[in-house]
């Protein structure tokens, strides 16, 4: 991230599941952007990695819709026996999600409920992103200028000052 970060391309892993083994695959490239996503189910446990996110996103899906597409990506793409899915969903994948990723949900700075089919969610979160990335963009562009961040106090300050 630090390398991304400081406009640094980076070679990430693919993991092979089926094997269960990284490097199998050769590794993808990164290039640095003005926006980074990171994601994956422990994204918010390490605390080093939350503090360089600038907004960090819980995607909360249906527990059905968990499981409806963990057999489906098992079977299809991985090629396992439903038997085996469903046993090691309720032993492992369902308790590890209980103990360890529900509880990330309170680092999130936003909750999608209704996972990735929120369309209203997420055009507010690509409007807001957009909206940080006009501002970065014209203080490249004025070097003076400084943007203030929008709290209570200065939304009725700016209000005062209009209505004078």
């Amino acid at each position: 991230m630090d390398k991304l970060r400081n406009g640094q391309a980076v070679d990430i892993p693919n993991y092979d599941f089926k094997s269960y083994k990284n490097n199998v695959f050769p590794p993808r490239r990164v290039n640095p952007s003005d926006v980074i996503i990171l994601e994956g189910i422990l994204i918010f446990h390490d605390p080093r990695v939350r503090e360089l996110m600038n907004m960090k996103i819980f995607v909360d899906t249906d527990a059905d819709v968990r499981l409806a597409r963990r057999i489906r990506c098992d079977t299809v793409e991985k090629n396992r026996d439903i038997g085996t899915v469903l046993d090691q969903y309720s032993k492992f994948v369902k308790p590890a999600f209980d103990d360890f990723i529900l509880p990330s949900k309170k680092y999130a700075d936003i909750i999608i409920p209704h996972g990735g089919d929120n369309r209203m969610a997420i055009d507010l979160i690509v409007q807001h992103i957009r909206t940080k990335l006009g501002q970065h963009d014209l203080c490249k562009i004025y070097p003076n200028l400084y943007v203030i961040h929008s709290t209570f106090q200065v939304s009725g300050k700016l209000h005062s000052l209009l209505l004078m």
